[in-house]
């Protein structure tokens, strides 16, 4: 795989999700069963099998009964796969692509030529990194100016090659230090909008994890936007929201259900357009279900979306967005 970025899948432990913390307890005890029946030989099978059972049971009444909270730690997990992972495992081949051509490259938005299943494309993503020294280089997958400019450039360069473009979304939020302000944050952010309505080639808009404010709606205007099962996608964070408008934390979980930020709320909405199913207990349990998940659905919509006059293509794009305005009136009154 040619200059793939070195984001692939590293487990590091997970966050301590409060909510798992049973389910964690049975997965313990059906390592030390596993562990015994290595070391001693002895025929434990049947008590195996039964703890497997009863911890499906778990995670299965667990995942059906999800605040939206707790849905927004999931897609935090520290192993859940993040764009490098889905580079490495999904595409068949990947070369990245850099620079703005104006001021440098951004880490935090990884850009390049990708083939899926035979068909290819220019991938514009957010770079959370897997390790602290990669996380701290891509600033937690919060962008410059510079990180959206490039993808404007790739997607442009995408446009003029007839290929489609797949944008991955990852990011609490555009980096908001005093020099992404100066170098034109929100002007570079308003450009990739406005920019992405009237390119003339297929756009598919996936929200693999945080799906966060501005900076993600930078690479996040498509013919078909599309969430995995368990990410989120908001207007602001949960703890931001709680902060403005009650100066409380504690609050956090009472702002997460207000902002209608899951992908069940969001396509009942009409906001989002499919979402991709995660294995039980979300993707990071068993990524290779995610990633063949995954990469079935964006294969089927951009078979549907390549049978499309691009006129009509760009036309309905437009209007997608615009009838946005007419969700007005759903949301429920935050007291």
């Amino acid at each position: 795989m040619v200059g793939m970025a070195d984001e692939t899948r590293k487990p590091d432990g997970g966050p301590g999700m409060a909510f798992e913390r049973e389910i964690h307890d049975l997965e313990d005890q059906l390592r030390e069963l596993e562990d015994l029946s290595k070391r001693t030989q002895l025929d434990i099978s049947s008590e195996i099998d039964s703890l497997k059972a009863k911890l499906a049971d778990k995670l299965q009444a667990t995942y059906d009964d999800l605040s939206a909270w707790e849905q927004v730690n999931v897609a935090r997990h520290s192993e859940r796969p993040v764009t490098g992972d889905y580079i490495a495992n999904v595409f068949d081949d990947f070369i990245e692509l850099h620079g703005d051509k104006a001021f440098g490259d951004d880490p935090a938005i990884v850009t390049g030529f990708a083939t899926l299943a035979g068909r290819r494309l220019m991938l514009v993503g957010h770079r959370k990194g897997r390790t602290t020294k990669d996380r701290l280089q891509c600033n937690f997958g919060c962008a410059h100016p510079e990180g959206y400019r490039k993808a404007m450039r790739k997607m442009r360069l995408a446009e003029k090659l007839g290929i489609p473009i797949l944008t991955l979304i990852n990011t609490p939020g555009a980096y908001p230090g005093i020099g992404a302000e100066e170098r034109g944050q929100a002007a570079a952010i308003a450009e990739n909008i406005l920019g992405m309505f009237h390119l003339r080639t297929p756009i598919v808009v996936v929200v693999i994890g945080e799906g966060g404010s501005g900076g993600a709606l930078g690479i996040g205007v498509g013919d078909r936007v599309l969430m995995m099962q368990y990410a989120y996608y908001s207007v602001i964070s949960p703890e931001g929201c709680a902060a403005i408008l009650w100066k409380d934390g504690e609050r956090t979980p009472d702002a997460a259900e207000a902002l209608r930020l899951t992908a069940p709320d969001l396509s009942g909405l009409g906001l989002i357009d499919d979402v991709i199913t995660e294995p039980l207990g979300g993707a990071h349990r068993d990524p290779e279900i995610a990633y063949a998940n995954f990469r079935e659905t964006i294969a089927r919509h951009f078979d549907e979306l390549s049978a499309v006059p691009i006129d009509e293509l760009v036309r309905d794009r437009r209007a997608k967005f615009r009838e946005v305005a007419s969700i007005e009136g759903r949301f429920p009154v935050i007291a």
